[in-house]
């Protein structure tokens, strides 16, 4: 049976620990593999993070102004795995803020500021972090391998603005994907993340699959140059795109 809740997706993608569940690709040559095993221990302490320093719990709402990208998609685990709902770009207030831009909320009110460093890696942020802002790159390291304790959402709490509840959060992704257990090429949108992209990935994952994502530009090269993308889905096994 497919998973009904975020915490069941973690304990299925971690059943084969050493199987990847995403790998990334980018146009500037990065390439990260996160395993079931490695993609559930960041989800771990990014989840404690959120809970112990952020307050995020049912009903918190975090705004997750990023690309899609592989931390994206940890963010967004974290956030639901404590209870939270995922904000996207462009939509209402929130209680907290995790960009790769944060400049750009220099003057404002919200609670909370986290910035994200891309790069695979980045060990801190690279820039100036406006006063408060938490170096996410810093900060998660130092949190527990395992969730220390994390709040349970109700079904009808909202996980995804504008989107499903919770209860309704893995069905809604696994009506993306009828098939399972395949490794898909998945190519990112351009810009911030959108529900398109949060519903396919988590889809993928949710039938017990396999993400080869990649970016916006290298999906562009990809399509003008058959030759290397058909090495690319040689080499990562790819069944399916």
């Amino acid at each position: 049976m497919p998973p009904a809740t975020i915490p069941d997706l973690l304990t299925l993608l971690t059943r084969e620990p050493g199987r990847p569940r995403i790998t990334w690709y980018a146009a500037d040559g990065d390439r990260v593999e996160l395993s079931g095993a490695v993609l559930d221990n960041w989800v771990a302490k990014t989840t404690n993070l959120l809970v112990e320093e952020l307050d995020v719990e049912p009903g918190t709402r975090v705004l997750l102004d990023l690309p899609t990208h592989w931390r994206t998609i940890v963010w967004q685990l974290a956030v639901w795995r404590a209870g939270g709902c995922v904000v996207l770009a462009g939509g209402p207030p929130a209680d907290v803020v995790v960009t790769d831009s944060p400049s750009s909320y220099a003057t404002s009110s919200t609670t909370h500021l986290v910035a994200v460093s891309l790069p695979a890696l980045a060990r801190r942020f690279v820039g100036d972090l406006p006063p408060g802002a938490l170096d996410a790159a810093a900060s998660v390291m130092t949190y527990g391998d395992v969730i220390g304790w994390a709040p349970t959402p109700a079904h009808t709490d909202l996980a995804v603005d504008p989107g499903p509840n919770h209860g309704e959060l893995v069905s809604w992704a696994l009506g993306a994907h009828p098939e399972g257990a395949e490794r898909v090429l998945v190519t990112a949108g351009r810009g911030r993340t959108s529900a398109t992209d949060v519903r396919h990935v988590l889809g993928v994952l949710a039938r017990n699959g396999s993400v080869v994502l990649v970016d916006a530009d290298l999906a562009s090269a990809l399509d003008a140059d058959a030759d290397r993308a058909a090495r690319l889905v040689a080499s990562e096994l790819i069944t399916r795109s």
